[in-house]
């Protein structure tokens, strides 16, 4: 079983009890030492149903899953439980959210949901969006709730205005959450810490569940996971966490690298294993990444050794200006695919802010390349699918508030502004949801007959559909699919006449409809794929809201194309790729600016990220790698001299300000004009 296995991978899985901290460095087989592991606890008589595997994406925990199956020669029920946390803590709040004083049936809203109560935080407040925006305000929730803030802490804690009025706005916002019996995204964790907090016999409970606790990417866990991780293993303390500290980089969406920097005082018993045989990128490559990276003094000592020796030493190029960067990296490319060993996935361009690829982007298109800009539109904030979903939470919620001011009047039935605030104005004097008054709309003086009417035929539909579904609920046979029920509402409100009436192109209702189709085809996946447990509608809309959330970039369907990636350095993580193109090595940029102005007032911590991020961007390469940086680069409408980033100086081991010579060894060069450009920088 583990003769492919390295020592230290060996260590790490035949160590079974106690405290264990795996420190995989980037491309050391993390994975594999994961799976096998609990492939061992079972192998030891470890009851599968007694092991829970926690990671942060929906991928992760399917690879899992799949190689514990194979390793295991058993069926997939019978592999332990493996989740992201978030979906462990939905079901865990599905059985205790009653003590929070939330429903068992409880909502989970969406971004689109999400700034919704948001905007109506700041219209009670009469605060204008020129002062902050929902999208501000639900930035500073997030923050707050990431570091297990709760909205009176954060009046407490506010220091400027803005915080104050964001503080204030949190309140509103959570209050309106609550009244609705729904969460957030940040509240599945927040809520599941509350619950272990305040009620002792749930924490046992749930801990009593499992003998063995194994984490995944433990560096990247903020304040509420922490909490989660320490209450559930505190009983038998087979906790095993695998991460690495060099590859920290979400800071700002409330990682705290001190969880992974601080195990052993945590669990003082704890073993430690180092993961250092890198089996993705050659000597050349491992080289820079461990020089630059020495240079943060708050991490555990650990180097990359290449399994593969060698290689070709990487270039550090610099051009006259932004776009005189992206068409010479372009030639570049071009020219590496002449080869016909060179595919154009296997090359990636990647970039510290969404800003950055606009001239590359340029410059693909003038060159007729193949590229995929990775992190562009969700698939779940096309209108015509947050149309279908809202349709059906209110179906799964019946009273979803910010469902129903979504499709009110989505087809058109008549029904205005005047007619929803009349309604609005109405459920608030009652104390009521507004779909509890619809039934009173005929009554209300402001509500036309027209209004009247569109109310009555929408309430009908739902009400009917609502029906089916409760019948196919209490069926013993199963009764009708949820995919004919959602198939059937989706015709009766005549959504598909609505596409044809808004887009007269038939390219694009042929895609917008194909986007509604691919919600029902996720539907009917959901039925065919809930063997043991019985489908529900809530049950696919929670999986289809943590799918969006846990995987929002969608990396993977978007990189099976063969085209030249584009993509920031955070969306890099976790991905590899045989050329790559670490573009924009200028202060400012790399490290970012607003970790230089943290840096400026003493706050060295953002800068040690902003490093972790230049070795995460280096060790995605597995054969070559270029850096580049312009001398001049736009700032508003005027060309501002650069600074090379000091990254590039601990690159080449020279002291920042002296002229840095690129790393040794010689690249063949496509023209004149980019053997111009490889001269030394300033």
């Amino acid at each position: 079983m583990f003769a492919d296995l390295n020592p230290s991978q060996r260590d790490a899985v035949e160590t079974l009890r106690g405290p264990l901290l795996v420190l995989a460095g980037a491309g050391t087989g993390k994975t594999r030492v994961v799976t096998y592991r609990i492939a061992n606890l079972i192998r030891h008589r470890t009851s599968p149903e007694r092991i829970l595997a926690v990671t942060f994406t929906k991928k992760a925990a399917a690879e899992m899953k799949d190689r514990a199956a194979k390793l295991l020669g058993k069926k997939r029920d019978e592999v332990p439980e493996i989740s992201t946390f978030h979906s462990l803590c939905v079901r865990i709040l599905r059985r205790h959210i009653r003590r929070l004083g939330y429903p068992e049936h409880f909502a989970i809203y969406d971004r689109g949901d999400q700034e919704a109560l948001a905007r109506n935080a700041l219209r009670e407040m009469r605060v204008g969006s020129e002062v902050m925006r929902p999208g501000d305000l639900l930035a500073f929730i997030s923050r707050w709730k990431c570091a297990s803030v709760r909205p009176n802490s954060a009046v407490s804690q506010a220091r400027t205005d803005k915080e104050h009025l964001a503080a204030s706005a949190y309140r509103r916002y959570q209050n309106a959450l609550k009244t609705a019996g729904a969460v957030d995204f940040d509240d599945l964790l927040l809520l599941t810490e509350d619950l272990f907090a305040q009620y002792g016999d749930v924490r046992r409970d749930e801990a009593n569940r499992f003998d063995h606790l194994l984490i995944d990417e433990y560096q990247d866990t903020n304040a509420s996971q922490y909490a989660i991780v320490k209450s559930l293993a505190a009983g038998h303390r087979n906790l095993c966490v695998v991460g690495d500290d060099d590859q920290s980089i979400y800071g700002w969406r409330g990682a705290e690298v001190e969880h992974i920097l601080n195990f052993r005082r945590d669990w003082p018993e704890c073993k430690v294993v180092r993961l250092e045989e890198n089996y993705r990128s050659t000597a050349a490559i491992l080289e820079l990444a461990n020089r630059v990276i020495a240079h943060n003094k708050v991490r555990h000592d650990k180097v990359l050794r290449p399994a593969r020796p060698g290689g070709m030493r990487p270039q550090i190029l610099q051009f006259p200006d932004e776009t005189a960067e992206a068409e010479q990296t372009i030639e570049s490319i071009k020219s590496r695919l002449t080869d016909p060993t060179v595919q154009p996935r296997d090359i990636a361009i990647l970039f510290r802010t969404n800003e950055q690829p606009r001239p590359f982007e340029a410059a693909l298109r003038k060159a007729k390349l193949p590229y995929i800009l990775i992190g562009g539109m969700s698939f779940y904030d096309r209108k015509e699918v947050r149309d279908v979903l809202a349709y059906l939470k209110l179906l799964a919620t019946l009273g979803d508030e910010v469902a129903t001011l979504r499709i009110i009047n989505t087809p058109p039935r008549g029904i205005g502004q005047s007619t929803v605030a009349a309604l609005m104005e109405h459920a608030v004097s009652e104390g009521k949801r507004l779909w509890d008054v619809l039934a009173a709309a005929s009554r209300l003086p402001k509500v036309s007959p027209a209004a009247a009417e569109g109310i009555k035929a929408l309430s009908a539909t739902i009400g009917e559909h609502r029906r089916r579904l409760e019948a196919a609920a209490e069926s013993k046979r199963g009764g009708e699919t949820l995919t004919a029920i959602a198939t059937s509402l989706i015709a009766a409100v005549k959504y598909r006449e609505e596409i044809e009436r808004l887009y007269p192109a038939e390219e694009d209702r042929v895609a917008r409809w194909n986007s509604v189709e691919e919600v029902i085809n996720s539907l009917a996946s959901y039925e065919q794929k809930a063997s043991k447990r019985r489908p529900t509608l809530q049950g696919f809309l929670d999986d289809l809201l943590l799918a969006e959330r846990e995987d929002e970039d969608d990396k993977e369907s978007q990189l099976s194309r063969n085209a030249i990636a584009l993509m920031t350095l955070h969306s890099a993580k976790g991905l590899e790729f045989p050329e790559v193109y670490l573009v924009g090595m200028e202060e400012g940029l790399l490290p970012h600016h607003r970790s230089v102005a943290l840096e400026n007032e003493g706050h060295d911590a953002a800068i040690d990220e902003e490093r972790r991020l230049c070795y995460v961007g280096i060790t995605r390469a597995q054969q070559r790698l270029t850096f580049s940086m312009a001398l001049t680069r736009m700032k508003w409408g005027k060309p501002r001299d650069s600074t090379p980033s000091r990254f590039l100086f601990e690159i080449t081991g020279q002291p920042a300000g002296n002229p840095v010579p690129k790393p040794r060894g010689k690249r063949p060069v496509s023209n004149r004009k980019e053997a111009k450009a490889q001269r030394r920088l300033p």
